[in-house]
């Protein structure tokens, strides 16, 4: 569950997206009203604090109005909500987690994917995110021995229900991505470092599907065929961002194009989508599709 303070920042945020200006006094009476405030009054204080927190983590400006229109507080940038798919992500999850925290008779009702672990692991990441430290972490693979890293964090990512920190590990002086479920222990060290300049997200995961990034591979065309409701499925929720629908033949089928990197993941992805796709080229991804699902096949054999 996410920590008590990240969803205070939440709950925050959504009151004044939902209401526009309030004064302190109002807010701190539907502060005291909700589950959060466990009945007690919002300190001055801690809600200045918490309009900073909510700046630094989601950039979201928490602005006062000037004294003839009473101190009221309201988000300065709310159009930031619409152009920024990962603040949205957060607020919507933390705004459901908030919910179902406050009413718990809905805990059965609504039901989630689970996430094998790692989520306690969440605020001291982003903190160390944020205040750019080094993090020391316990961590053990599937199939290894326990290791002893220390990661500079760059970003993080979700995938096939797991979490993922991204950055230089120093022990192998490269850029790497660990999984939180692997994680045993994890520190916040008092080491600094610099985010190099060049390092950008969402340039560094633009060709590739899934966690895996290899720098020496190129992104290459790909071109899959998609039959019965798979072709609405990709249209509403695409395989990837490059992905364009390049030839329709209506009932019967549609053809989309990408251009990204092919590893196991992307096999894996399109191997998910059974008998209503088929890949078209480039041949060694048409050849690798078959060499597994033959493999599939001898299985049940």
């Amino acid at each position: 569950m996410v920590s008590k303070t990240f969803n205070r920042y939440i709950w925050l945020v959504n009151l004044l997206l939902q209401n526009g200006k309030l004064t302190f006094d109002e807010i701190s009476m539907l502060w005291e009203d909700s589950q959060l405030g466990d009945g007690k009054s919002l300190p001055l204080r801690t809600f200045h604090q918490h309009r900073k927190a909510v700046e630094e983590l989601f950039g979201i400006e928490i602005g006062c109005t000037a004294p003839s229109d009473g101190y009221r507080y309201y988000i300065k940038n709310p159009q930031i909500m619409q152009k920024d798919k990962t603040r949205q992500w957060l607020l919507n999850s933390f705004t459901l987690s908030n919910m179902i925290i406050a009413g718990h008779n809905m805990k059965d009702r609504i039901l989630f994917e689970n996430i094998p672990g790692g989520i306690e692991y969440l605020q001291p990441i982003i903190e160390s995110m944020q205040q750019n430290k080094v993090l020391e972490l316990d961590y053990q693979a599937y199939g290894s021995h326990l290791e002893t890293y220390h990661m500079e964090p760059y970003a993080m990512k979700v995938y096939r229900q797991r979490w993922y920190i991204v950055g230089r590990l120093q022990e192998q002086d490269a850029i790497r991505h660990l999984s939180l479920d692997r994680i045993i222990d994890l520190r916040q060290t008092d080491s600094s470092f610099m985010i190099p300049r060049d390092f950008n997200a969402e340039k560094y995961f633009a060709n590739t599907i899934g966690v895996y990034v290899n720098g020496d591979m190129n992104p290459q065309k790909i071109r899959i065929r998609a039959y019965g409701k798979q072709v609405d499925y990709l249209r509403s929720l695409p395989l990837h961002r490059s992905q364009e629908e390049v030839l329709t033949k209506h009932e019967q089928y549609s053809e989309f194009q990408y251009r990204v990197c092919i590893t196991s993941e992307l096999t894996t992805e399109l191997l998910a989508m059974g008998e209503n796709i088929e890949v078209l080229e480039p041949q060694e991804l048409r050849d690798e599709m078959k060499k597994r699902l033959e493999g599939s096949i001898k299985r049940y054999q």
